[in-house]
């Protein structure tokens, strides 16, 4: 029975994963900031923080994990202070790694993101563009690669820059959208809907990172579509599976990204400049 250490186990992603690789027979250690309300005979479910080195090391003391998994990262959009959200994300990635090294964990699957691109190339982002991230999580997940890069001498890290996950039970901002969708009201995009973003089903990533376990070298992976449709198609296909007689409407461009500005600036919005960008903008 392979036992695996999941970082922001009691997260969106963290729990997906954490529950699916319980029914294949794994043993899972989570560690988060958050209670974890699951419970099962091959679960260990430990509140704290991965910052903290002492209890990280009484997690791994006396344990043979076959891998970690890498998955806490405090959100911009979900409040606390820009300096808790780059500590828990630079800091615990390094707190992560030194424990993993110290405790003989070879395999360590990080996963990064595709916000690391703040701007719209007007074309698919290709792999060898530079990272250029407009708002902080992103910075923060960059900085993570490169603490990681630190330790690929000793561990294999494999580092997957993947887009925003989607499955049952996504919370955050998203939430809103299934909400409107529920209760057959309008859903709205910018400019007619015609931009794309990238989306991954959350199975897909889980058996990406589980082929990050195999890995015997470090590597970086970029993961998404080659066919990714507009905001408004994908919008229309969840409507129309749900058949609540919800509609897609829209709003003008240019006015509509100028207060979603204003109302940033003034901190009336959770949404930051790469988020007001994403729905408005082509980015995949």
């Amino acid at each position: 029975m392979k036992h695996i250490l999941i970082t922001g186990g009691a997260g969106f992603f963290g729990g997906v994963t954490k529950r699916q690789l319980l029914k294949q027979g794994y043993k899972i250690t989570s560690i988060d900031l958050q209670k974890d309300e699951d419970s099962h005979e091959n679960l260990e479910s430990i509140q704290g923080d991965i910052r903290d080195a002492d209890l990280m090391d009484s997690i791994c003391s006396g344990k043979q994990f076959d891998a970690v998994l890498h998955f806490a990262a405090i959100l911009a959009h979900v409040g606390g202070s820009r300096k808790f959200l780059w500590s828990c994300n630079t800091d615990g990635t390094r707190q992560t790694a030194e424990t993993a090294k110290k405790h003989g964990i070879k395999n360590l699957i990080f996963t990064s993101s595709n916000c690391l691109w703040g701007e719209n190339f007007g074309r698919p982002i290709k792999e060898t563009d530079d990272p250029k991230p407009v708002e902080i999580y992103g910075r923060s997940k960059l900085e993570a690669e490169s603490i990681l890069k630190d330790y690929e001498h000793d561990l294999n890290v494999t580092t997957i820059r993947c887009p925003t996950i989607m499955d049952a039970g996504r919370l955050g901002l998203l939430s809103i959208l299934f909400e409107f969708i529920d209760e057959g009201r309008k859903v709205w995009v910018i400019g007619g809907g015609k931009n794309r973003y990238q989306f991954i089903y959350a199975g897909d990533l889980i058996d990406a990172c589980m082929k990050g376990i195999e890995q015997n070298r470090s590597d970086l992976f970029h993961i998404g579509s080659d066919d990714v449709h507009s905001f408004k198609d994908v919008y229309q296909s969840v409507i129309d599976r749900a058949a609540t007689g919800a509609k897609v409407a829209s709003l003008p461009a240019f006015p509509t990204l100028q207060l979603m500005k204003i109302a940033h600036l003034l901190h009336l919005s959770p949404l930051g400049p790469y988020q007001y960008k994403m729905i408005a903008e082509d980015f995949d």
